[in-house]
């Protein structure tokens, strides 16, 4: 997806207001909900994965229905993690990308578990993305995020209790807004690799990128 700076951060606006009038994502809200007060969002620490030493820092910016960031997630995500997150070399951040109220409730349910669980529960919403974003209403994609959840061993309770959360949908979207302005992201899946943004591409050329910077940064 590659919309604008202005739309993306209008469609999270959007995403924020939508959730909180249905924040347990059980029913269609009441128009009058819609003017519900938010309380303040804060910024949340990105949540890290691999070694906090490692020389080289890639940030992805990602959405949980963008179907480009499922496709690099199932081509060069087990690459790239196993290449050089694992091997020390990488320490890996994905910062979530809200385009739209569905995106927002994955992403609420991703921190759902916690920070030790949120790339576990990242990794499951993007295999199974064809699948819970295949419904046909709220209610069905509801249903069939439980389903995700389920699987990585939340409660329906534990779910409802993070959805109906007024503070953690602020401070997720507050966060995107900051860090997503910050970097001038305009579409997904974008990467800053050591400070260099750049675009999605094919393994081989990232993976250029990626040897560059190591390098780099091993002189040093």
């Amino acid at each position: 997806m590659n919309p604008n700076r202005r739309s993306l951060i209008a469609a999270a606006t959007a995403a924020l207001t939508i959730a909180a009038v249905s924040p347990v994502l059980a029913q269609e809200a009441a128009p009058a909900q819609a003017e519900e007060k938010m309380p303040e969002g804060k910024i949340l620490e990105d949540i890290v994965l691999g070694k906090a030493d490692a020389p080289v820092t890639i940030v992805e910016y990602a959405s949980f229905t963008c179907s480009h960031c499922q496709a690099f997630h199932e081509e060069n995500w087990p690459k790239l993690k196993a290449e050089y997150v694992e091997t020390g070399k990488v320490k890996f951040i994905q910062r979530d990308v809200y385009f739209d109220a569905v995106g927002l409730w994955a992403g609420i349910l991703a921190r759902c578990g916690g920070d030790a669980k949120y790339y576990a529960v990242s990794d499951l919403l993007f295999d199974d993305q064809k699948v819970w974003l295949a419904g046909k209403s709220g209610d069905e994609i509801a249903a069939n995020l439980r389903k995700v959840g389920a699987k990585a061993g939340m409660t329906p309770e534990q779910m409802d209790a993070c959805w109906a959360d007024k503070q953690m949908v602020s401070d997720l979207v507050a966060t995107f807004q900051k860090n997503s302005t910050a970097d001038k992201i305009e579409g997904t899946p974008t990467f800053i690799i050591n400070g260099e943004t750049v675009q999605n591409q094919p393994w081989d050329d990232m993976k250029k990128i990626i040897d560059a910077k190591v390098a780099e940064a091993e002189k040093k």
